[in-house]
């Protein structure tokens, strides 16, 4: 399981290359990538959505490696609102920037401390950070396509959750 988590950047980096290799001779200057990412940083770390709506083409694809991540753009709001509701102070820092093509690659850093519940799950008050990639499809001048990796088990232990096999949590009900 710890050796998916160390591949999927791999794979991702791999992927975004590749697919790279394949694009017109079109594509975005690194000046117009700086652009798009502070655009992107203030719609996190602000919560200026409405950028959301100027930077994101209408038909915008998220994928996102947990089965409640957005979908869409408006999915996509919910999820920056609900991180920010989480985490108050969330930060996010790109690291690193590769502009190939249509493509933007960054590595990116997040913290940020668990100030409110997540669902039933009470408030942990504890700091998280976490490091992943995103890679962007740029189509005229607007993300169409995202593809999103973080260690969710890391951020998930750094919030007091552990990983527990199926044995363990049978065993826990019958006791």
């Amino acid at each position: 399981m710890q050796k998916l988590y160390v591949m999927m950047p791999l794979v991702v980096l791999i992927s975004f290359i590749s697919g790279c290799q394949n694009q017109a001779e079109e594509g975005i200057t690194q000046e117009a990538a700086t652009a798009i990412t502070a655009q992107i940083l203030k719609i996190w770390n602000e919560g200026d959505l409405a950028l959301a709506d100027e930077l994101y083409d209408p038909g915008y694809v998220r994928h996102h490696p947990t089965p409640l991540a957005s979908a869409n753009l408006d999915e996509f709001k919910n999820t920056v609102i609900s991180n920010r509701t989480l985490f108050p102070d969330y930060n996010l820092v790109f690291d690193e920037m590769i502009v190939k093509g249509n493509r933007i690659l960054v590595f990116a850093s997040v913290t940020g401390t668990n100030s409110a519940p997540l669902g039933e799950i009470h408030a942990t008050d504890k700091k998280i950070h976490m490091s992943g990639i995103y890679v962007y499809l740029i189509a005229n001048g607007k993300i169409a396509e995202e593809w999103t990796y973080f260690n969710l088990l890391s951020y998930y232990q750094q919030l007091g959750f552990t990983l527990a096999s199926p044995q363990q949590k049978e065993s826990e009900k019958q006791k």
